[in-house]
């Protein structure tokens, strides 16, 4: 179903320059659009392709708005109103209600009657599927699981025992919640399991990507409060607390017990040690290692830029020589008073 540009400028919080009736049905790329679209240009890399676009307006901030051939939507934030755009002319999901044929749900669970639970999908005792939740086929909602008014399991995720997931939360597929924290105590050469006795809590709002793990706590839960967003392929250890609406990209892993504030954003392929504090705002830059907790917002960073190989080797057997020159270096400022002191009576002679 199409909107207005006036209508859709109105939804998104922009202030519209042009014709208000004319119908857009989609959003697309400055290059891609068509009369029936509206685009967006939130990076200025795109900016040269501006003046060809032919879509029916453009959502895009004030300083690009007289190089726009066409209607513009103006916003201080384009990007923004471009998730919002695509949210209101993308493709809408279709309520579904009832338990499908193929999946089993035990007598002992509770299913809301608005919600959904698809095929081969698995609600045991105890649990818990809240209003027009939907658990996708090939989920397993295990003992004495919650799920929140409005969640969405997509399909063949694992929600643990006792795992509580809050409202209008959306799982990938893949990911699992509640699986054991790696806890192990060494008796004589040999691993004893440590019985992992906590759970896992999600706040409202929360997004978590498609094989992301996030493993129960040993004794109290592991906590990822409200509007986090987790990308694909993170691991969440036991224990962990991430604050509200952070967001974390693919491939981080987090060791158990370490503690992110609240609105830090982390980029893809970083490690995080256990047991650190990482303060709210933070903002560490991609295959970082976190060694040590981080009590100032900021922007940081660790690991060596793509070089050239050869700059590399150099730069690398450098590196291996550091040790002898600190050594060298050392002598040579121990060395220094008694060089000064031969010089002065040098000078005195």
């Amino acid at each position: 179903m199409g909107l207005t540009l006036g209508d859709l400028a109105r939804a998104i919080g922009a202030e519209l320059s042009g014709d208000p009736g004319l119908v857009v049905e989609r959003v697309a790329t400055l290059q891609g659009a068509d009369g029936a679209a509206v685009s967006f240009l939130a990076n200025r890399q795109y900016r040269r392709l501006l003046g060809s676009t032919r879509a029916a307006g453009v959502i895009l901030s004030a300083q690009d708005a007289p190089a726009c051939p066409v209607a513009v939507l103006v916003m201080e934030n384009p990007y923004l109103g471009y998730a919002r755009a695509a949210a209101l002319l993308g493709p809408q999901d279709r309520p579904r209600s009832g338990v499908d044929g193929m999946a089993w749900v035990s007598p002992e669970a509770r299913v809301h009657e608005t919600a959904w639970v698809g095929p081969h999908a698995v609600v045991e005792s105890g649990a818990e599927v809240g209003p027009q939740a939907q658990v996708g086929p090939g989920c397993v909602v295990a003992e004495g699981a919650v799920i929140g008014a409005g969640t969405r399991l997509v399909a063949n995720v694992t929600i643990g025992a006792r795992v509580r997931l809050g409202a209008r939360v959306l799982v990938h597929p893949g990911a699992v919640l509640g699986a054991d924290g790696f806890g192990f105590a060494q008796a004589g050469g040999t691993w004893v399991k440590i019985p992992q006795l906590g759970s896992v809590v999600v706040g409202d709002d929360v997004e978590i990507g498609a094989n992301t793990t996030i493993d129960r706590g040993a004794l109290d839960d592991t906590v990822v409060e409200d509007g986090v967003k987790l990308d694909n392929q993170i691991q969440v250890g036991h224990n962990c607390h991430i604050g509200a609406h952070t967001a974390i990209a693919g491939c981080t892993g987090i060791a158990g017990s370490a503690h992110i504030g609240r609105h830090c954003m982390i980029g893809g392929g970083v490690g995080v040690n256990g047991h650190i504090d990482i303060c709210d705002g933070a903002v560490i830059s991609g295959r970082s290692v976190v060694y040590q907790s981080i009590t100032k917002p900021g922007q940081y960073a660790s690991g060596v830029p793509l070089l050239p190989q050869e700059t590399w080797a150099r730069t690398f057997q450098r590196f291996r020589q550091l040790e002898d020159l600190a050594r060298r270096v050392k002598r040579l400022e121990q060395d220094a008073p008694a060089r000064a002191a031969f010089s002065g009576a040098e000078e005195e002679e």
